[in-house]
């Protein structure tokens, strides 16, 4: 009986861990608080609750939070689409990085504890590299199925289109990385205390 009720009470904390999260995803972009101006480029920080629920309550939470954040995606791009919406009309696009954030920053993380004596450093290198899984992600697979597509779009050639997303990468994904660590070691260390008063 005792076994029970400890897994039930841990998975309640996981669902309620998944709802607050997956909310402050939704806030954040309906808002436009998930995107922070650092000229030229504006830094999304909307997969950060991704991230959290994934070192703080496991790879589930972490996809689920993930899956919510990449559902949310799909139906901005239905209701207010841009001319590169098409891309996350595309559930392949707008879940299965998503999805990934969560897998991977959980599991680095739990790889770099072993390794780092300073936690924050794990946190700060999980959030970089899981930042970077979604970047990479949905631009990686903007060029692989809609390259031509993409460059139409934005009115460009194929050639000038391979090197904006290279560039999206680089420089959106490395401003990106940056900003998850530095909000993400905070709050995650705070959540981690909470967790074990």
């Amino acid at each position: 009986m005792e076994k029970i009720t400890v897994k039930s009470k841990f998975s309640t904390r996981q669902m309620a861990m998944v709802g607050m999260l997956s909310a402050i995803s939704i806030f954040l972009g309906l808002t436009g608080l998930g995107f922070i101006p650092i000229p030229p480029v504006k830094a999304t920080i909307m997969h950060l609750p991704v991230i959290i629920g994934a070192i703080i309550e496991g790879p589930i939470v972490g996809v689920l939070v993930g899956s919510v954040f990449g559902l949310f995606s799909m139906y901005q791009a239905f209701t207010t689409p841009l001319p590169t919406s098409f891309i996350f009309w595309n559930p392949i696009i707008a879940l299965l990085p998503r999805i990934l954030i969560g897998v991977v920053s959980y599991y680095v993380y739990v790889f770099c504890k072993k390794y780092f004596k300073k936690q924050s450093l794990s946190i700060g290198v999980s959030a970089v590299l899981g930042t970077l899984t979604n970047t990479i992600g949905v631009m990686g697979l903007t060029y692989v199925i809609y390259l031509e597509k993409y460059a139409q779009a934005l009115g460009i050639s194929t050639t000038a289109a391979k090197i904006g997303i290279g560039g999206v990468i680089v420089t959106n994904g490395s401003i990106e990385a940056i900003v998850s660590a530095v909000i993400s070691i905070p709050v995650v260390l705070t959540l981690i205390k909470i967790k074990k008063m």
